[in-house]
């Protein structure tokens, strides 16, 4: 196959008309002319990535956008993270997503869900504290990893994946009672109350506090299950790479068997190395036919409630990341190109929804250079009036690869 193909994610940017935006997403309000010079001469329309019944993760949609059905190969989020790590899974084990978080009380002195991400506390201060905590697992049948930032695993020999956990940034602000699930698993219970007692008095939360910064004061399990099992993606003679900060992402990619780029100062968040990303894209397609990348900032800002940095975040995908990214692969063989957002993450409720999400798509990006359409641009409405519906991730992602002979 000498097409080459890219798929560029922006995490959780599709949004609902806001008020203090006079009734425009964020998506419309941010300034993004290469999105929009880009969906004048491509096609727009809409995608269904969350199937029915299933939870708007990015685990579930970012699999569909890559053309997995994850009603039949998603099994959690927690082993998708394990493979990025490079650790194995045996059949009976479990892996959790474990979030470092700042816990806190309300004025009634109730414990609350203060900040999902410790206050996106950095990679190396995590690690120190992760390496911390491994008193916390020692004797019992739990596993820690470091990860990235304030994502990290858990893995449990022998444990049960049928627990119902919630993902700390759908409670940010609220009570964490209800959502204590785990109080029933004596030995997850035995780990998250060592752990509490381990960084009370830690160092680095220490200092954190000194600075004016959340301390990471405890953990937060969720998202587990075991080991899927999914075809690769040399079923359709692709090959290639997963660029992403975020292990979910490039644990996906493993198991479709693509090479999880590590990018130096990739971070998940506002300041991430965006040129870092857009060289390891184009050096994976000179080798290669076949690039994901993942920007997660614009989810994390939805996450925290913040307009002001879901735009920025939406902006600096556009010139960071689309606009070098297309020029650079305007010197390669035909290139296609498909721009997404995985789902919708409103900045009104912090969370994920379930909405549709518009796509873009080209079919060859040296060829419609020159070509001018009547789009406005890249957006939510925009995508809507094109007409175009598609009902899931998987059926985008098989017309997308077949573009070259439609």
């Amino acid at each position: 196959m000498d097409d080459k193909f890219i798929i560029l994610v922006g995490d959780g940017m599709g949004d609902y008309p806001l008020d203090r935006l006079e009734g425009l997403t964020p998506l419309e309000a941010a300034r993004t002319p290469n999105l929009d010079r880009l969906a004048r001469i491509g096609k727009l329309g809409t995608v269904q990535t969350i199937p029915e019944g299933m939870e708007p993760g990015s685990d579930v949609a970012n699999m569909s956008l890559l053309g997995y059905d994850p009603a039949v190969y998603h099994t959690g989020r927690g082993p998708l993270e394990a493979a990025s790590i490079g650790v194995r899974l045996q059949p009976d084990e479990v892996a959790f997503r474990c979030n470092l978080v700042f816990l806190d009380r309300d004025g009634a002195g109730n414990i609350i869900m203060a900040d999902y991400s410790a206050g996106h506390i950095s990679t190396p201060e995590a690690h120190e504290i992760v390496a911390g905590l491994q008193s916390a697992v020692s004797g019992s049948p739990l596993r820690l990893y470091a990860g990235v930032s304030f994502r990290h695993l858990l893995v449990w020999q022998g444990g049960r994946e049928e627990i119902k956990t919630t993902p700390p940034h759908d409670i940010l602000g609220q009570l964490i009672a209800p959502y204590d699930t785990l109080s029933a698993e004596p030995v997850l219970r035995e780990f998250t109350e060592k752990a509490a007692r381990l960084l009370e008095g830690h160092a680095i939360n220490m200092r954190r506090k000194e600075e004016g910064k959340c301390p990471a004061n405890a953990v937060w399990l969720w998202g587990q299950g075991k080991a899927p099992s999914m075809p690769g993606l040399d079923r359709f003679g692709l090959h290639g790479a997963m660029i992403s900060a975020v292990d979910l992402l490039k644990g996906i990619g493993v198991y479709a068997g693509l090479d999880p780029v590590k990018v130096q100062g990739a971070t998940g968040y506002l300041d991430t190395n965006y040129a870092g990303k857009v060289a390891a894209a184009l050096s994976a397609l000179e080798s290669g036919n076949f690039v994901f990348l993942h920007i997660e900032a614009p989810d994390e800002a939805s996450h925290t409630g913040s307009l002001e940095k879901k735009i920025e975040a939406i902006e600096s995908f556009d010139r960071q990341i689309v606009g070098p990214l297309v020029e650079g692969a305007r010197k390669l063989p035909k290139t296609h190109l498909l721009v997404a957002t995985d789902h919708f993450t409103p900045v009104s409720m912090r969370t994920h929804s379930t909405d549709a999400v518009p796509f873009l798509m080209i079919d060859d990006l040296q060829l419609s250079a020159s070509v001018s359409g009547n789009c406005a641009g890249y957006c939510e409405k925009e995508a809507r009036a094109a007409g175009w519906k598609v009902s899931s991730g998987e059926e985008l992602f098989k017309i997308f690869i077949g573009a070259k002979s439609k």
